[in-house]
């Protein structure tokens, strides 16, 4: 009778087992497609996206051909639609906003792993993350009312002065201009940079800097031989994200690069972007000037698409070697 009842007892548990296990290869196959249906509206939303705001844009890239990308003769009230200036401006200030931003937030990156008292780390930690939240009008504003006057424009006065014999820092000098719209950009990027540097530089394995350490290697020989070859595919993704939040930000731009739609090799005279043409002018536009700045948007768009995908390129050749 034992030996029977431990039989029965046995072979429900079995049935137990099979259908919890049954039940789990259910859920994760209900996982497995609802993941997969999240991806695809992702997908669809994009490509709605990209349809949707081409075919708004359609008649001026009919209309204007080539030229909407190649020229930079903006008259809405003639029929011309040339964004080049507009394209030239948002990377202009885009660069000078990575040439800012990217040393600084290695730097701060590197003070709180490597340098940085256990006491201190979190307060600093914790401020440089919480700038990342400050709205981007905040930051306009705070360029306006005191960059600008204590900072802006005696640089730019500065550069103009002794280094104007140098295109890039030709005169006429004004602090609303490429160079004021690329520090606001530097110091609006410089928390999601140095953020995502100081995780990747964590995860160095300590000990590969023992070992350093072990040879002889003073602090800096560790960082610059253990940490930053590991670290290199790392930064250059955090370095894009940074890029790509740069080129997407209106306000601040829009209140800093002085609204000039024309090219000009000085970054200290006032300029436009994308961003910002859009965001000045499109409460006011119509018919064929609204299908322009989408048109602007579109370009844009694809800008951002081939930035990202040369930083997965990058990257992908940094995790072969």
């Amino acid at each position: 009778m034992a030996s029977e009842a431990s039989s029965l007892i046995d072979r429900k548990t079995d049935r137990g087992l099979w259908r919890r296990r049954g039940s789990s290869r259910r859920a994760d196959k209900a996982f497995a497609t609802l993941a997969a249906l999240c991806g695809v509206l992702v997908l669809l939303v994009l490509a709605y996206m990209v349809v949707s705001t081409t075919g708004t844009a359609l008649p001026v890239f009919s209309s204007q051909g080539i030229s909407f990308v190649t020229s930079s003769d903006w008259d809405p009230s003639g029929g011309s639609f040339g964004a080049l200036a507009f394209i030239y401006g948002t990377v202009v200030t885009s660069v000078i906003a990575l040439a800012i931003a990217v040393p600084l937030s290695m730097g701060v990156a590197l003070f709180l792993t490597e340098y940085s008292p256990k006491r201190l780390r979190g307060p600093v930690t914790y401020a440089v993350d919480l700038l990342a939240a400050v709205p981007s009008v905040i930051y306009g504003l705070w360029g306006v009312f005191v960059l600008l006057p204590l900072f802006l424009q005696p640089t730019a006065e500065f550069l103009s002065t002794y280094l104007g014999f140098i295109p890039i820092f030709k005169g006429p000098a004004s602090g609303l201009s490429y160079f004021g719209a690329g520090v606001i950009l530097a110091i609006m990027i410089t928390p999601i940079i140095s953020s995502l540097t100081r995780e990747v530089f964590a995860t160095i394995p300590n000990s590969d800097k023992h070992a350093a350490y072990a040879l002889g290697a003073t602090r800096w020989e560790m960082i610059r031989q253990s940490v930053f070859p590991r670290a290199r595919a790392g930064i250059v993704g955090a370095s894009m994200l940074g890029l790509g939040r740069a080129l997407g930000e209106t306000i601040a731009v829009a209140l800093l690069v002085g609204s000039a739609a024309k090219i000009s090799a000085s970054v200290v005279v006032p300029g436009y972007t994308m961003a910002a043409v859009i965001a000045n002018t499109f409460a006011e536009a119509t018919g064929d000037h609204i299908r322009a700045l989408v048109g602007i948007g579109v370009v844009l768009f694809v800008m951002t698409i081939i930035i990202n995908m040369i930083a997965r390129a990058i990257v992908w050749r940094f995790n072969r070697v």
